[in-house]
Parts: structure tokens; sequence; C-alpha cells
């Protein structure tokens, strides 16, 4: 099955693409493949570019707040796990105390005098030559511990919107349960209640992906065939969560 998420809200996309961004940052920082380093800059550059455009830590801590609101409105439900809600709960105030008293989100890494130099020319077509950035040059022949400390540490100045971002994410997919749809010719159109993610798991055979678009009261999707490019005519039986 393939599965494909789409945000509903422009919330839920930001969130998204950081989480994009950190799990390609986490995963190139073992250096298992030679292009993993060039993969760790173009994520922490890219979440640099994020974190300059919009105030993520704001967004973050306006978020927690409403999630603790709402999981102690829970407690009134007859019959819900106490244990569970606490659990949450406790998790949610140490998410927001370690975002509080962290710096701006991406500060060390902008301060940073090794990466502010690379980070200028990173994007110069051509690839990263020796006598276009020498010192990421110099860098990469460090030996692999040194190099290992050094992204350790960049690294760790995201910790707090690492945990936050993988909380958040994991109660918001937990509002919506998959069920089984059809889409009639290739279409599908719902309402909805205040989302904020739409998942869907499609069969991968069909050689078929979805282009989806709406709000969080409502949304519409349309599957397109890989092979034409165009707009699959076929019914689609696939399983879809609105979260």
């Amino acid at each position: 099955m393939l599965k494909f998420e789409h945000p509903l809200t422009e919330k839920v996309r930001i969130y998204l693409r950081v989480e994009t961004l950190m799990a390609q940052l986490h995963k190139s920082a073992k250096f298992a493949s030679p292009l993993d380093d060039q993969i760790l800059f173009r994520s922490l550059f890219d979440l640099m570019d994020l974190f300059e455009q919009i105030h993520v830590k704001s967004e973050i801590t306006k978020e927690l707040e409403k999630q603790k609101i709402t999981v102690k409105a829970w407690a009134n439900v007859p019959g819900v796990d106490q244990v569970l809600l606490d659990n949450i709960l406790t998790q949610l105030d140490s998410c927001f105390r370690e975002v509080m008293t962290s710096e701006r989100f991406g500060q060390s890494l902008k301060e940073d005098r090794f990466l502010s130099a690379i980070r200028q020319r990173f994007n110069l077509p051509g690839g990263h030559c020796c006598f276009d950035l020498p010192s990421l040059h110099y860098w990469q022949n460090l030996p692999l511990d040194k190099r290992l400390l050094d992204v350790d540490k960049w690294i760790s100045t995201l910790t707090p919107l690492h945990h936050a971002l993988e909380l958040l994410l994991k109660l918001l997919r937990g509002n919506g349960h998959f069920k089984s749809q059809i889409a009639r010719n290739g279409f599908f159109q719902s309402d909805a209640n205040d989302a904020n993610i739409l998942r869907l798991e499609i069969p991968s055979e069909l050689g078929i992906y979805p282009m989806i678009s709406g709000h969080k009261n409502r949304f519409v999707v349309k599957f397109i065939s890989f092979e034409t490019a165009k707009a699959y005519s076929q019914d689609v039986e696939f399983k879809l969560a609105v979260c």
C-alpha cells in the first residue's frame, strides 16, 4: 500500500515540512552514505529558511497549549482512560517547558560561523567543488568522530522542537481512524469537521497517486495515472483517515 498525507491547514503544512526535514536530518547524520553530508546540510539550511520565514516556536507553543485544553476536556468523558490522559498531559507539559526555555529555533545554527559560510554558497550550480566551498571540503575530510560531534551539536539545538512536534503530530494523527472508501471514476469528495490532516492508503499496483485540495471543512481527492499523468477514470478502493 502507498501512504499519503495531506495537510488541511497551513499550520499543519508547516509541521509536516519540518517533520520531513527533521527525519532527513537524523537519517543523514549517521553518514551511512557518501552523499549523507549533502543531505544533512541541505536539510539544516531548509529548516533555517523556514525558521526565518515563520515563527515556528510561537506556533508550537500555541498548539501545545491548545492540545492541553483538549486533553483536559476529555477527562469529563465517561469511561475515558484517566491514566492515558494523565500521561499525555505530562508529555505536553514537559514539551511546553522544553520549548519555552529554549532559544528561538535555528538561532544557534544561524550564528554558527562554519554553517553561515557554506550556507551562502551551498546552492551554487555544479555541485560543491572544493574551489567553491573550501571550508566544506576541509570539514568533509575531518575524522568521522569530529564530524559526528559537530552534527550532534547542531541537531541538539533542535531537540525541543523535535520532541514537541513528534508529540503534536502523534495526537493530531490519532484523531482519525482509517475507513474503506470508494472513489467513483477516480473522484472522491467529502465534508470534514475542523480536520487537520488527511491520511490515505492506496493499492500500489494501481499505478496511481492522489491530487488533493481542500480545507478543514471540505476536501476533494482526484486520482491520477502515473503513466499518463491524466485523470484515472476507474473506481478506486482506498482507505482514508480524516484527522
